[in-house]
């Protein structure tokens, strides 16, 4: 078996996934598997997958599913993960060729403990530049949370979870009529439990698309209410930070006065802690 996943949610992006896979192709390590899951495309991913695994180069697996979503697909790839790490590299993004190698050779130099849910690494523009901060040196594990509001660390990273431990939460919600719900809320729940070994390694190049989710977060709300509202509830009940829970909590009002959910006050976390 191999040691990590790395999964990729895709719908109709077959025009950028040959990106994503020949720098997978390009690997120095390659004791991985790359597990595709096919929100309900309709464009030629099917064929230009199955054309990969004829070369037989990497380890593929291709899931197709009706569409649901990113974090529909989140919760397919945990379910189907059977590695003991697991990664996510989105159909816009590729991993540079060592980057496999880091991450198996850091594994190997820090076995995991009870507290550690897995790793957290860079991610790099396609110039080079890191995006955000580098880890301070000082700081060897942290929460995702502490990271952004204690550490003061920002720009999007990328996480590498111990899959024992990410198959212990609940999925992310299903919502028939959305889309979307933020990845973050599943991520905050497990900072509740575990911390993340922070390694200053380029693990992704990230380019961000046009259509991509965080280009076009506004839309987003009013598109899932539902989903962002789940978010809010999650941010508000497990937040460590004051600032953030208040946060959430006027968004939340937001969002439960666009789904005219008037008993919303009901279901509402505490928020003054």
């Amino acid at each position: 078996m191999k040691k990590i996943t790395v999964f990729t949610p895709t719908y109709n992006r077959a025009y950028c996934l040959q990106q994503s896979y020949d720098n997978l192709v390009k690997q120095t390590n390659l004791n991985f598997c790359w597990l595709i899951i096919d929100d309900g495309s309709t464009d030629n991913t099917d064929a230009l997958v199955k054309s990969w695994i004829s070369e037989n180069k990497i380890d593929i697996r291709y899931h197709y599913q009706n569409n649901q979503g990113m974090h529909g697909a989140h919760n397919t790839a945990y379910q189907l993960i059977d590695t003991e790490l697991n990664v996510c590299i989105d159909s816009d993004d590729f991993m540079p060729p060592g980057a496999i190698e880091n991450i198996l050779s850091f594994s190997s130099k820090n076995s995991a403990t009870s507290n550690i849910a897995g790793y957290i690494g860079l991610d790099a523009y396609k110039n080079g530049d890191i995006i955000g901060k580098e880890f301070p040196l000082n700081i060897k594990s942290s929460t995702l949370e502490d990271l952004y509001h204690k550490h003061k660390i920002y720009g999007d990273k990328k996480i590498v979870y111990r899959t024992e431990v990410v198959k212990k939460y609940k999925h992310y919600p299903i919502y028939p009529e959305e889309r979307f719900v933020p990845l973050g809320s599943l991520y905050l729940v497990i900072d509740k439990d575990y911390e993340l070994l922070c390694m200053n390694e380029i693990l992704c190049i990230v380019e961000y698309m046009e259509d991509g989710s965080s280009r076009n977060i506004v839309k987003q709300y009013y598109k899932h209410p539902k989903g962002f509202q789940y978010s809010r509830i999650i941010n508000m009940k497990y937040s460590n930070y004051f600032k953030v829970r208040l946060k959430n909590a006027m968004h939340y009002v937001s969002h439960s006065i666009q789904l005219k959910d008037y008993k919303f006050l009901n279901k509402t976390p505490l928020v003054f802690y």
